[in-house]
């Protein structure tokens, strides 16, 4: 079973490297983005066939390595 996860920075939490990729675009003609924020996808093929208990798994790992939920925010989008 595949799960997606996507994790982003806390909105209070500065973010560097999304501000050099918008200066990048505006200096290449998107000067139409108002900001640039990135982050972290993960697709992980989970050995569960039960999709509870395989979410469940990835939730743990995004609180224990994946996310640092000091100053990102996580969000399970897929379980196939």
């Amino acid at each position: 079973m595949k799960i997606s996860v996507i994790i982003t920075l806390k909105k209070d939490v500065l973010d560097p490297q999304g501000k050099v990729i918008h200066q990048a675009l505006d200096g290449m003609g998107f000067a139409d983005i108002n900001e640039v924020r990135q982050g972290k996808y993960f697709e992980i093929d989970i050995k569960y066939n039960d999709p509870k208990k395989a979410k469940e798994k990835v939730e743990e790992m995004c609180q224990k390595l994946l996310a640092n939920l000091v100053i990102e925010n996580y969000k399970i989008i897929d379980a196939q």
